[in-house]
């Protein structure tokens, strides 16, 4: 464990190199907006030897986290990377920092948003935590995903006809089916929430019933509890094209990579919002080497 002296910090999941590229081009995006907060880096015992080496070798503060999991296994077959989403949790267990902002690793940062470490959260109130809401469109058109996964219950096609109020705020937390995207997580770490998370975790009644892990848990366990951000906190790259009425890529703070491929996997991608992560991730890395770093990470 790497210390930081601070009582809020960023941070996001590391449980194995897949991510690493997108971790780092993370880091990167936060410091290049003058963030003035520390990306921690919570990682699990299955992060190979050398992930630690290129976040030692790069001064990124790490914290060892053990590996949420519900009692009874929960079969995601048809999208293994929700094995690893119950962990993201973890960050309202931390009770030595006043607050935590948890990020994934398949997000850039485009605009400065420290704002986030004041917002006003009331744990034992309606104001449990902050998130953006999911989006239930399904525009790939998944056929395992949830049949009520439509446009119609998405928050997010609420604000078609309001896209300045978009850029403010979240649809009503219940709006719709009330589901917030766990991308990103606005928490006051209390050992109260923590130990509702973990009641969840040990109902299989409950966690049978979670297609979407952290997110899903957190929708259900505090419904109506959290508060809504607008969608440039968490804007995920699917609603360039389903959500175009709101979106605006001027004001997005922070662009999530959500499902494959990853803008790491593919530089050729006709993506748009990719463009965005692999300017970043040149910048980066051209830095890194004037630094005298140059791994291939």
């Amino acid at each position: 464990m790497t210390t930081v002296d601070t009582p809020k910090v960023w941070t996001t999941l590391l449980t194995n190199t897949k991510y690493l590229s997108g971790l780092l081009a993370l880091d990167f995006s936060l410091k290049s907006v003058g963030s003035r907060y520390p990306l921690v880096v919570l990682y699990t015992d299955s992060l190979e030897p050398e992930g630690h080496e290129a976040l030692k070798l790069r001064n990124i503060p790490t914290k060892r986290i053990e590996y949420l999991l519900p009692s009874v296994h929960k079969d995601y077959g048809n999208d293994v990377r929700f094995y690893d989403c119950w962990s993201k949790m973890q960050p309202f267990s931390l009770v030595e920092y006043e607050r935590v902002v948890q990020l994934d690793s398949d997000m850039i940062v485009r605009k400065n948003m420290d704002e986030l470490m004041d917002l006003a959260l009331d744990i034992e109130g309606d104001r449990a935590f902050a998130a953006s809401h999911a989006c239930v469109c399904n525009p790939l058109q998944k056929a395992h995903y949830p049949k009520d996964w439509t446009s119609s219950n998405c928050a997010y096609t609420s604000q078609s006809s309001t896209p300045k109020e978009a850029l403010k705020t979240g649809a009503s937390s219940t709006f719709g089916l009330g589901i917030c995207n766990g991308g990103l997580q606005v928490v006051q770490p209390s050992q109260k929430l923590y130990d509702q998370i973990v009641k969840a975790l040990n109902s299989p009644v409950a966690t049978g019933n979670y297609d979407f892990a952290d997110q899903s848990l957190l929708s259900d366990t505090f419904r109506g509890r959290w508060v809504p951000l607008s969608y440039v906190y968490n804007a995920l790259k699917t609603m360039r094209s389903c959500h175009k009425e709101i979106w605006n890529d001027d004001e997005v703070k922070n662009v999530h990579y959500i499902l494959s491929p990853k803008p790491w996997d593919n530089r050729e991608s006709e993506d748009f919002t990719h463009k965005w992560w692999w300017e970043c991730n040149d910048a980066r890395v051209a830095k890194e080497k004037e630094a005298g770093i140059s791994d291939g990470w």
